[in-house]
C-alpha cells in the first residue's frame, strides 16, 4: 500500500471522482475481448476480500461484497473512540481506487490495464475525516438504513450503465470512439456509487449522498 498522503483541504468535497475521457482512437483489439483479459485482475481483486475473510476472526462483518473494505472496525472506533484510524483510511481509499480502475476497465472507459497502484485515467479522492468534528458517532448505526433509497436507485443504474457499456463496445468496435454522452453517465453511475460507498459503506462523510450523475 503507498505511504499515507497528504491531508485534503478542509474545503474539499468529501467525495470527488472522475475518469478521463479517451479523446483518441481505443484499443479495438483489446475492447472486443474485455471480459476476458479482466479476468486476473479481477481475481487480484477478489482475492484481497478473500484474504480478510481467511486472516478475521469476524470476517464477514469486515467486508462489503468481499472487496475487503473495512466497515465494522472503523464503525466500532467512531462509536466507541470518535476516531478514524489513518491507515484505515488509506486501506478504504487505494483499494476503492483499485476497484475503481477495475471497473473502468470492464466497462471500457478506459483501454490501459488496471494498474495496482498508479492513478491512471480514473480519480478518486476522499476527504479525511476528524472524526470527532466531522462525524457524529451515532450515525454510522443507521447509514445503511438511510442510503436504502439510493441502493434502489443505483440497482437500475447499474442495469443502465451495462447496457450503455454493451452499446459503447459496438461503437468502439466500428468508430474506436466512445460515445461521449454514453461516456458520462457510466462514470455519473460509478461517481453515484463512489459517494455512497464513502457514506454508508467505509463512513468517512456524514454528508448524504446527493441524487445525481453530475459532480
Amino acid at each position: 500500500m503507498p505511504d499515507s498522503e497528504p491531508a485534503a483541504s478542509p474545503s474539499a468535497p468529501p467525495v470527488s471522482f472522475s475518469v478521463d475521457y479517451p479523446d483518441r482512437e481505443l484499443d479495438r483489439l483489446s475492447t472486443a475481448f474485455r471480459i476476458i483479459l479482466g479476468i486476473p485482475f479481477a481475481i487480484v481483486v477478489s482475492s484481497i476480500g478473500s484474504t480478510t475473510l481467511n486472516t478475521a476472526s469476524t470476517g464477514r462483518d469486515l467486508v462489503i461484497n468481499g472487496t475487503g473494505l473495512l466497515f465494522l472496525p472503523p464503525l466500532l472506533m467512531i462509536l466507541f473512540r470518535q476516531k478514524y484510524p489513518r491507515w484505515w483510511f488509506d486501506w478504504n481509499l487505494q483499494l476503492l481506487r483499485l476497484v475503481n480502475r477495475l471497473a473502468a476497465y470492464l466497462l471500457l472507459l478506459d483501454d490501459h490495464y488496471p494498474a495496482t497502484d498508479d492513478e491512471q485515467a480514473v480519480r478518486l479522492d476522499l476527504r479525511y475525516p476528524d472524526a470527532r468534528v466531522d462525524l457524529n458517532r451515532w450515525l454510522p448505526l443507521v447509514k445503511w438504513f438511510l442510503a436504502i433509497p439510493h441502493y434502489i436507485v443505483l440497482a437500475f443504474l447499474f442495469v443502465g450503465a451495462v447496457v450503455a457499456a454493451v452499446i459503447a463496445w459496438f461503437a468502439i468496435i466500428f468508430t474506436g470512439r466512445y460515445p461521449r454522452g454514453l461516456f458520462n453517465f457510466v462514470v455519473g453511475v460509478m461517481r453515484w456509487n463512489v459517494r455512497v460507498v464513502a457514506y454508508a459503506g467505509i463512513l468517512v462523510t456524514d454528508a448524504y449522498p446527493p441524487f445525481r450523475l453530475r459532480p
